[in-house]
């Protein structure tokens, strides 16, 4: 567990704004007939504009800036030729790096009119989301936050994917802890001002359960049913929760 200190809470928050300016320009350009690629190389542009690098380009050897993910595909999916239709619902997940610390977010966007199973479950992820940032506070402890989204997720009907799971962030991508999306109230480490978290609900219309396509990227609902996904970079303070990748 890496604790910032306010100062470098304040670069991670540069950096988040830069993510939240790509997603908002995502929601204007996302529309049937665009392809994933060419929103990939217009969230590339404006990230080095506004002075930053793209956190996934190159991680991994992953290729490119966006990951996006359609209908069933879960995360990672992967930006080319694939032309979105009316009635796609698009997840994009996204980051960049600033002055050396990482930001990181997603946002599931309905491509036209969606179908009101699709808008129901993009609304309880949202909603998980919220709560689990909401659970996020100093003094508890990790299970809080899966326990939130959790609830709301499966309250609603939905299930949530176990394979992958929200994490540390900060000079890497990736920190300790993990951030899984279940869990019990009053488990796991306790939350402490400084730490800073990816809180990112993956949810399924049906079945938790995924599968990796033969690209060793895409991650898609293994019984074809929809997902949604949504993220935000935050940090726990003794103040409280701060958002920091938000405009």
């Amino acid at each position: 567990m890496i604790l910032k200190t306010p100062q470098e809470i304040l670069k991670m928050r540069k950096s988040g704004k830069i993510t939240a300016a790509v997603l908002a320009m995502m929601g204007e350009l996302a529309r049937p007939g665009v392809t994933t690629g060419e929103l990939d190389r217009k969230a590339e542009r404006l990230i080095l504009d506004m002075g930053g690098k793209p956190a996934f380009k190159g991680y991994m050897d992953y290729p490119s800036t966006l990951c996006t993910s359609v209908n069933d595909e879960v995360i990672h999916g992967m930006p080319g030729d694939r032309v979105l239709e009316e009635g796609d619902i698009l997840s994009i997940d996204t980051g960049a790096v600033l002055d050396g610390f990482y930001s990181d977010a997603a946002v599931t966007l309905p491509i036209g009119d969606v179908s009101e199973e699709a808008s129901r479950l993009m609304e309880a992820t949202r909603r998980s989301l919220e709560k689990g940032i909401e659970a996020a506070r100093a003094g508890g402890r990790l299970g809080d936050i899966g326990n939130a989204v959790q609830s709301v997720a499966e309250g609603a009907g939905y299930s949530v994917v176990r394979e992958f799971v929200g994490h540390g962030i900060g000079r890497k991508m990736h920190e300790p802890p993990n951030v899984p999306n279940y869990g019990a109230k009053g488990t796991g480490i306790r939350l402490v001002g400084g730490m800073t978290l990816a809180i990112e609900p993956m949810v399924n219309q049906s079945s938790h359960q995924v599968r990796v396509d033969d690209d060793g990227w895409t991650v898609r609902t293994r019984d074809g049913g929809l997902s949604a996904h949504f993220e935000h970079t935050v940090a726990i303070t003794d103040e409280g929760i701060v958002l920091l990748t938000v405009l």
